[in-house]
């Protein structure tokens, strides 16, 4: 029967967001995530060395951010979110298995090159696959929900790591995280791709960039789409003029060219839409600050003076925060800017006010600040994602992922250099100020009627 095909469009809708969903639940479902830098402490680094483990890993997360998102843009996109976990798995065991200060940071780069190869991977594989099934209207809701289950898995980590910890130590936390890598890779192995299905979309308007995209473009993007396009539609002459229907059967001399025109073009997509530039601006500063600072909920949390073993529990509250936020971030994404504006203010003040307290109950208020800024980011993100226009938008995704670990190497730094001076919760209350500076910002272009929206 048509309807219990494997072909109908609506049962390959659902073989997708099983095998992405069980992905999502898998690649945060890390049991360390909540106690590493307290294994960090343990094992006998200062906070200025521990920080700068944390910059070891956001720069690495840099100098790999552009070339993956090119390469997510030229091959298999499914191949690089299998791999990803496994290199993440590898720097884990290295945590746990030798602990030591240059232990740390070889696991660092081989967990941020596992994030740089699933960065603007897994958007673009979905997008292109529903584009395929023609229910790209779907991507929206189907991300949103894929973020949701990566905070619920981090919440549940976060739970399950305190009776672990207590039980089995670091090495049982540390051999469950290897665990879910390696299932997480295992799962990748099962998400569809198509990717020769989407590049004919191009050619009978629908695609994601159409003649009419196109069109409007400037010079130098319309160059840039026309050399991705030349690219991906050139059949490779040893197969005798077929084009191979995924980008991973395509040859290395294939792959490099367009690997270099995918490049371009994201490159020229920045440099010559000033909104998109805007926008990438907008995430880097909303998102570093707090996923830098989120880095140090365990210490702050510890500082309250609770046990190891209730430490997770208090960093599940802040992730909580977090959780709801993604939630809530379709309906503050219509609020009025100058609401929105004073939200973000507000939260900033009670994260500080959270922070100074240094009792466990701040951490209810830590919580919260968090939550705002979460859906601050998520909406960043999505106004991001309005803006691009062209055909790499892995390779945009990643530059935007650039500027928010630059951001972060920003917070790491002023963390670690004013640690021999103040407490955790002085420095988190410190930066509150960046969000303050943002919300003034946006009032006041609300002011002189800039903006339409609160991002």
């Amino acid at each position: 029967m048509i309807a219990l095909s494997p072909r109908t469009p609506g049962v390959r809708v659902k073989r997708l967001t099983r095998a992405l969903y069980t992905y999502a639940a898998l690649e945060d479902f890390v049991l360390l995530y909540p106690v590493y830098a307290l294994l960090f402490a343990d094992t006998g680094l200062s906070v200025s060395e521990i920080s700068s483990l944390f910059i070891i890993g956001a720069v690495s997360g840099m100098l790999l951010e552009i070339p993956s998102g090119a390469w997510a843009d030229a091959v298999s996109r499914r191949l690089l979110l299998s791999i990803g976990p496994l290199l993440s798995a590898a720097g884990f065991a290295l945590w746990f298995l030798v602990p030591s200060y240059w232990s740390f940071a070889l696991g660092f780069v081989l967990w941020s090159a596992g994030s740089s190869l699933r960065s603007g991977s897994m958007e673009a594989l979905v997008y292109e696959e529903l584009d395929h099934l023609g229910n790209t209207e779907q991507y929206v809701t189907v991300m949103g929900r894929v973020r949701t289950i990566g905070l619920l898995a981090v919440a549940a980590a976060t739970a399950v790591a305190t009776p672990v910890l207590a039980v089995g130590g670091y090495f049982a936390l540390g051999t469950a995280s290897v665990l879910a890598c390696l299932l997480c890779s295992l799962a990748g192995t099962a998400l569809p791709e198509h990717r020769a299905g989407a590049r004919a979309g191009r050619h009978d308007g629908s695609a994601s960039v159409s003649m009419d995209t196109a069109s409007s473009a400037s010079p130098a993007k319309e160059a840039a789409i026309s050399r991705v396009e030349e690219a991906a539609d050139s059949p490779p002459k040893e197969s005798g003029g077929c084009l191979p229907e995924r980008a991973g059967d395509a040859l290395p001399e294939e792959a490099a060219g367009r690997y270099a025109a995918v490049l371009r073009a994201g490159l020229a997509e920045v440099r010559d839409n000033r909104p998109v530039r805007g926008a990438l601006l907008l995430v880097a500063v909303v998102t570093a600050v707090w996923g830098g600072l989120e880095e140090y909920v365990p210490l702050l949390a510890a500082a309250t003076g609770v046990s190891e073993a209730v430490v997770p529990l208090l960093v599940l509250i802040v992730w909580g925060g977090v959780a709801v936020g993604g939630l809530l971030a379709g309906v503050a994404g219509r609020l009025p800017v100058r609401v929105f504006a004073g939200v973000l203010a507000v939260a900033a003040l009670t994260m500080a006010a959270g922070a100074l307290t240094e009792r466990p109950a701040g951490l209810v208020l830590v919580g919260a600040g968090f939550c705002v800024f979460q859906l601050s980011s998520v909406i960043a993100d999505a106004r991001l994602q309005e803006r691009i226009t062209g055909p790499s938008r892995a390779t945009v995704t990643s530059l935007a992922g650039i500027g928010m670990d630059a951001g972060t190497v920003l917070v790491y730094g002023v963390y670690a250099a004013a640690s021999p001076f103040a407490g955790h919760g002085t420095i988190f209350a410190l930066f509150a100020v960046p969000y303050l500076c943002v919300a003034a910002a946006m009032a006041y272009g609300d002011r002189r009627g800039r903006r339409a929206g609160p991002l």
